[in-house]
């Protein structure tokens, strides 16, 4: 899944102004067209002899025609950004001239023009510090709060660094990111920290530094739930289950889009795309779960086949062994016998002696037993219980099996 490029445009929604820290004003209600009328009187000749108070009007309508247009009309925005910024620079009016730097920043970016982007975020950036300087008086004439100063910063702080994540610059982003952190701590602004180690986390995830990953999200998370935002928190989770579904965990990737689901269900009343990504992960993982348990199902059956075909090798090799124990048990007893030539052809019942496989034998037969079924039951070949049998007939000088076992009975061995 790639969707850093849609929240990283999210992130720098988020991070514009202070106006998503406080109420935010829909310029595009007012009547651009008005406004553009009334600023058109406004001729170099007349803004020099303007009083100061025409002044902060005319900025104010540079503004609000500036962020009216910021979503319908992108060559009118830059007109009246590039306005505002000659009238605040040469007032020093740095605020305002920030705000219309970092606009620019926004419309390059949307253009794909980065390094123009980049100029204007940092000439924003370069305006900010001269803002800090002012705050910093004692005097503090402009009447500039740390907390406005800080504000700028991290706004500027997280745009640059999305700018470096986009340009994939990661280091360079995770720097800025850092700084833009530090100001969201120091003020409790826990919603921008959510948004912002979200943010992180998911670059991490594209990169699959999943380590990373997962303790971004984590943070995201926490700081998600320390802001009461619903929707925030729905976010956060579906960054957690994200990440476990590309691991393939998807017990626990199911969980966390659960959670995020059930967040995202307090606002039905609205659609959130964030919602149809959510259910869309969910869906991944289902299909995912569905694959798994067929491929647990296909690796139980080939392990259960090997597990026949091996305990069939493994008796075919015991099978194989005895029998050739066996022979050459058989082998060994007919060199023995070939040796022993003072063995008489009168010898005693009490001199007649059996081997061990043969007292094995032996009892088969006379119980009935053919030479295969006395192979198949004592596993060995059916040459050599052949040869055990005609061993057998010749000690007991029988001429067939009934008076082999008559002799055998005779004398004791049965």
């Amino acid at each position: 899944m790639n969707s850093r490029p849609a929240l990283i445009i999210a992130f720098i929604l988020s991070l514009a102004s202070a106006t998503l820290r406080a109420e935010y004003t829909d310029h595009r209600r007012k009547n651009l067209d008005s406004l553009e009328n009334v600023v058109v009187k406004y001729t170099p000749d007349k803004i020099e002899n303007a009083t100061e108070e025409e002044l902060e009007g005319l900025i104010n309508a540079y503004d609000n025609l500036m962020n009216g247009y910021l979503q319908i009309n992108r060559e009118r925005s830059i007109l009246f950004a590039r306005k505002q910024i000659a009238l605040a620079s040469r007032k020093g009016w740095y605020v305002k001239k920030s705000d219309a730097e970092k606009t620019l920043g926004k419309h390059f970016w949307a253009m794909e023009q980065y390094d123009s982007a980049m100029f204007y975020y940092m000439t924003a950036l370069s305006d900010v510090d001269k803002i800090a300087m002012i705050a910093a008086d004692p005097d503090n004439p402009n009447g500039y709060s740390q907390a406005t100063v800080d504000d700028s910063y991290s706004s500027l702080y997280g745009a640059i660094g999305n700018l470096y994540n986009m340009m994939d610059s990661i280091p360079q982003a995770m720097e800025y990111y850092r700084m833009a952190g530090e100001i969201f701590d120091r003020y409790g602004w826990n919603e921008s920290n959510s948004i912002l180690y979200h943010n992180i986390g998911e670059t991490y995830l594209d990169l699959k530094d999943y380590p990373q990953a997962l303790e971004n999200y984590e943070k995201s998370l926490h700081y998600a739930l320390a802001s009461g935002d619903t929707l925030q928190i729905s976010s956060a989770y579906t960054g957690l289950g994200a990440l476990y579904l590309e691991l393939g965990r998807t017990k626990k990737a199911l969980k966390y889009l659960k959670e995020a689901d059930n967040y995202y269900s307090l606002h039905e009343d609205q659609e959130f795309r964030s919602r149809i990504e959510t259910l869309d992960l969910m869906g991944q993982v289902l299909s995912l779960q569905k694959k798994q348990l067929r491929t647990i199902t296909l690796t139980a059956i080939l392990l259960a086949l090997l597990s026949i075909i091996l305990a069939a090798v493994l008796r075919k090799a015991w099978i194989f062994r005895r029998q050739r124990d066996a022979a050459d048990e058989a082998i060994d007893e007919a060199i023995a016998e070939s040796k022993n030539d003072d063995i008489t052809a009168d010898e005693t019942a009490d001199e007649l002696t059996l081997t061990e496989r043969e007292t094995e034998i032996l009892p088969l037969i006379a119980s009935g037993m053919t030479s295969p079924q006395i192979a198949d039951k004592i596993f060995l070949s059916l040459a050599t219980i052949k040869w055990h049998r005609k061993k057998l007939l010749e000690k007991f000088e029988a001429a067939n099996t009934a008076e082999l076992i008559s002799k055998a009975k005779e004398k004791g061995f049965i």
